[in-house]
Formats: structure tokens, C-alpha cells, sequence
């Protein structure tokens, strides 16, 4: 089952919380009142990126609840949580969003699972906020600045969608083959996609305005956030889908960089590791969180 639990976020920003499995049991608590993590005493939070939703952790926290309290946050303007006007989404509110979802929870101190943009949110706060933290797990994102040719590339990207699509269906073809960023066919791909759509009058269209995304973007596409990384002090994995965005040279040096640090690859996957090859994920990561989470 899916359970929503509201967050305030910063600004007031009303954001959705997701639990993939059945509920705490009432009445345990932990010594200041708030909810009990469960099972391990940890709390997990896990942060999508850009352009995706809570649902798309799914896979990622119905396993980890087994032994823990894993919430999926779907960050602001994405999912089901508010879309505020165009100067909220700065790179401090998408921080303070997080902080907000690990206090209000009481999921503190956490494990962090970010993938892509929630990667950056993840060390970012862990940097700011190190009581917050005890673990990170970084996915598929780079500390190097990408500049402005990339992002002409992504508006350019947004531009080519065939809004609105006529069926799902077509929405898994066109991002799943026919979209020309697509190297190869990848149905995983076309589901991912899918589940940020909803049905409107003249057919299905994503649930965040693109304006609002290359926004998003804007706010750390220009610049480097290796200083951040360096002053992450919990232990940290750093992912990479052997397909992916993030290169291996650049992920051993984020390892480098990072006091305690540590590399991992999800064979066969590209940038939606987690999404595309789940079980080959888990086997990335789980010995990871099994020493910082214990048994």
C-alpha cells in the first residue's frame, strides 16, 4: 500500500510524503514523541530527480521497509506536492524541503538515497545539516558544472515532446524508442515517463510544467559542487549506472573527494539505475546500507 503523509515545506510549500508499505504500529514512539522508525531504529529518506516522483522509489522502499521506515518524497513542483510560482525553485528551497521531511517525520538522523537532482539535494543538506544524516547514497549525479550548452540542450529536448500524446501507450513508445535522446530501445525508460503523465482534455501531459523543470536545472546546472561534496562526513556511496550520465572517472574522484566515500556500478544500467534494473541495484547498494543501517 501506498500511505501520504503531508510536509510543509520552505515558503509554506505543501509537499506529499509517501510510504510503500503498511504503517507504523500505533503507539510507538520514540523518546521525544515522535514516530518510531520501525524495525533497525533507521529512517530512510528518498529523493527522486529531476522530473520524476516518490512512486518511481517504489521498488527501492518496499524492500528497504522490511527493516526500516523508507518515505519517498515527491520534491516540489513534481508529483502530487504544490507547484509553487517560478522564483521558488532555488537549490536552498529543494534543501530546506528535505530538512523539513527528515524534522516533521521524524526520520532524523536519516539515511539519504537521492538519485540525479535529489542526489545533489541529499549532499547538499548533509553538508548543512550533519546531525540529520548518518548515510548517503548518491545516484547518477555530477559534481562537475554542465553548463550553458546543456541546458539549451534540455529546452530543446522539452521542445521535441509531441504534447499532448494521444494514449499512455504512446507515451512509453515515444520516450522508450522514439524520443532521439533514446540510444537504444529501453521500455523501462518509456514506463518511467509514463508515470509523470495525467490525462487531460486533449490527452496526457506531464505533471510539471517543463518551464518550471529547466528552472530547476538552471539553479545548479552552472555551477560545480565539488566544495559541498568535500564537506559531506558521513559515510557515502557513490552509484553510477555503467550507462549512465555519471562518468567512472568523475565518480572515483567524487569518492576522492569525499571523506568517506565509497564506489559502487550497476552493470547493464544507465541513468535510472535504480528504476531500470532494481535487483541489480539493490545488490549495489544493500551491503552498503546493511553497515550503515545495521542488520
Amino acid at each position: 500500500m501506498a500511505r501520504r503523509m503531508d510536509v510543509t515545506g520552505a515558503g509554506g510549500v505543501r509537499l506529499a510524503a509517501w510510504e510503500f508499505a503498511d504503517p507504523p504500529k500505533k503507539g510507538l514512539a520514540g523518546a521525544d514523541g515522535s514516530p518510531d522508525p520501525g524495525p533497525g531504529g533507521a529512517g530512510v529518506l528518498l529523493l527522486h530527480g529531476l522530473m520524476g516522483r516518490a512512486s518511481h522509489w517504489a521498488s527501492t522502499a518496499r524492500w528497504l521497509a522490511a527493516r526500516h521506515r523508507a518515505v519517498a518524497l515527491d520534491q516540489r513542483g513534481h508529483g502530487q506536492s504544490e507547484k509553487p510560482p517560478p522564483g521558488a525553485y532555488t537549490r536552498e528551497a529543494y534543501v530546506e524541503d528535505a530538512e523539513a521531511a527528515l524534522e516533521q517525520l521524524g526520520l532524523a538522523p536519516a539515511l539519504l538515497i537521492g538519485h540525479a537532482m535529489g542526489a545533489l539535494t541529499a549532499w547538499q543538506l548533509a553538508a548543512k545539516r550533519p546531525e540529520l544524516v548518518r548515510g548517503l547514497v548518491i545516484c547518477d549525479m555530477r559534481a562537475s558544472a554542465l553548463g550553458a550548452a546543456s541546458q539549451r540542450e534540455w529546452a530543446d529536448w522539452f521542445g521535441a515532446w509531441p504534447v499532448p500524446f494521444a494514449t499512455l501507450a504512446d507515451v512509453r513508445t515515444w520516450f522508450g524508442a522514439d524520443d532521439p535522446w533514446v540510444e537504444r530501445p529501453s521500455p523501462a525508460r518509456g514506463a518511467f515517463y509514463a508515470e509523470v503523465m495525467h490525462e487531460s482534455a486533449d490527452g496526457w501531459r506531464p505533471v510539471f510544467e517543463p518551464e518550471q523543470m529547466l528552472r530547476t536545472r538552471e539553479s545548479w546546472v552552472y555551477d560545480a559542487h565539488w566544495e559541498e561534496l568535500a564537506q559531506v562526513r558521513c559515510p557515502t556511496l557513490v552509484v553510477r549506472g555503467v550507462d549512465g550520465e555519471l562518468g567512472r572517472a568523475e565518480a572515483q574522484e567524487m569518492v576522492r573527494v569525499l571523506p568517506a566515500g565509497e564506489y559502487a556500478e550497476v552493470p547493464d544500467a544507465g541513468h535510472l539505475a535504480h528504476y531500470d534494473m532494481p535487483r541489480a541495484w539493490r545488490e549495489a547498494v544493500g551491503p552498503f546500507l546493511d553497515r550503515v543501517l545495521g542488520g
